[in-house]
């Protein structure tokens, strides 16, 4: 088990977020109560199957469409994978062209390269300094071979929020289906999936305070996808496997306390997040925010420490008890530089002097104070180590 000193902060709800006590009892109920598998028309079956439909409703609620158009997954990745993969494989045979950003996650950019290692041709998208993609650069981009284009909501590492409808329309334009990963903007801020005019959109639970290992698809009624798991015919023959009951419950619980506190929770985190950033520009020299200022989700800030290495930083925080990142937590252990940043056509010393900080639940103004009392010596102190000074970046 995980020891924690006496100070223990969380500012890394972007990588995964701590459980909502009533999500976490909903999954520790429907362990011990509801065992049946949710494909029996015995009662035990229906009972699980009922649950199911309970969370159904609640994701599709969570992002505005209808529970039918619900696909559930382990996660952000498979739902990623199922629209992506799969709907590349749905596409008629001359559509062999796939389009996605230079910052999306792993999940997207690993998955066009492995369909571009089978024959498919994939563009990425450039961003501006804030990381928007320029609409008039997906038109140019779109040709008659594209099947699908996939942009994600908000940026994990920075939280900037696309253009999404305007982003869709331009594909619709062009015929061509639109993929949105709204992991890191469900639960945040309001998801209208009719408002959005897209065809797919990806969410996962852990990052709005469900259970691990559940996730959605949304799939818009009539955008067809080639399941990637064959096997049963559970979820309308769209993703084979007998369902993980208790943690879509969990998911189901969580998106619809999501729902509910939207407006209260994306107000609080806004607070501590300007709190904690206003308080780093003004105490630390050599700083500065990473991304768009407003369009922004409102738990999100990144920061670019001059003369100081993120990884450096990193460690000497956690050593305070304050838990930050420098990116995405699928590519944590490796020694490559953001690519989010890089896009961004950021120079070299700032994509690796740049942390993530990301507010959640649990989080209060005392703690955002406490990092920003021991803050300022820390970055002080590792550029006296570094020999470097808070100069220009290069």
């Amino acid at each position: 088990m995980l020891e924690l000193g006496e100070v223990s902060i969380y500012l890394d709800h972007n990588a995964t977020t701590p459980v909502h006590p009533a999500a976490a009892d909903a999954v520790a109920e429907t362990l011990r109560s509801q065992f049946g598998n949710a494909s029996s028309v015995h009662a035990y079956g229906q009972a699980a199957k009922a649950a199911l439909d309970d969370a159904r409703g609640s994701v599709a609620a969570l992002v505005g469409g209808e529970p039918s158009e619900i696909v559930f997954t382990s996660g952000g990745t498979e739902a990623d994978n199922l629209a992506i993969r799969g709907g590349a494989e749905a596409a008629p045979a001359e559509r062999r062209h796939l389009i996605a950003s230079a910052i999306e996650h792993e999940a997207v950019l690993h998955t066009l390269k492995a369909l571009a290692a089978r024959g498919w041709r994939t563009t990425l998208l450039p961003v501006d300094s804030r990381g928007v993609v320029d609409p008039a650069e997906l038109e140019r981009a779109l040709t008659p071979e594209t099947a699908l284009v996939s942009v994600m909501h908000a940026n994990n590492e920075i939280g900037t929020l696309q253009p999404i409808a305007e982003l869709a329309r331009v594909a619709h334009a062009g015929g061509v289906r639109f993929h949105v990963d709204a992991v890191q903007s469900a639960g945040k801020v309001p998801l209208d999936v009719r408002a959005l005019g897209v065809d797919l959109l990806s969410v996962s639970g852990h990052k709005f305070n469900g259970p691990k290992g559940a996730g959605a698809l949304w799939l818009r009624r009539g955008a067809r996808v080639v399941a990637t798991m064959t096997g049963g015919r559970q979820e309308r023959n769209r993703r084979a496997g007998t369902e993980n009951v208790p943690a879509i419950v969990g998911l189901g619980v969580a998106a619809r306390v999501a729902k509910e506190q939207l407006e209260s929770t994306a107000e609080g985190c806004r607070a501590l997040r300007d709190r904690l950033e206003a308080g780093i520009l003004d105490r630390v020299p050599g700083t500065v925010v990473n991304g768009a200022p407003d369009a922004r989700v409102p738990n999100t800030t990144s920061i670019g420490f001059d003369g100081v290495e993120a990884e450096a930083l990193l460690i000497a925080l956690d050593l305070e008890g304050i838990a930050v990142s420098t990116g995405s937590a699928c590519s944590s252990g490796t020694l490559e530089p953001s690519h989010v940043l890089r896009a961004m056509g950021f120079p070299p010393r700032r994509v690796q002097s740049s942390i993530r900080f990301s507010v959640g639940l649990g989080n209060t103004g005392a703690e955002i104070d406490h990092v920003l009392g021991v803050l300022p010596e820390i970055v002080s102190r590792l550029r006296a180590l570094a020999g470097t000074g808070a100069g220009a970046r290069a």
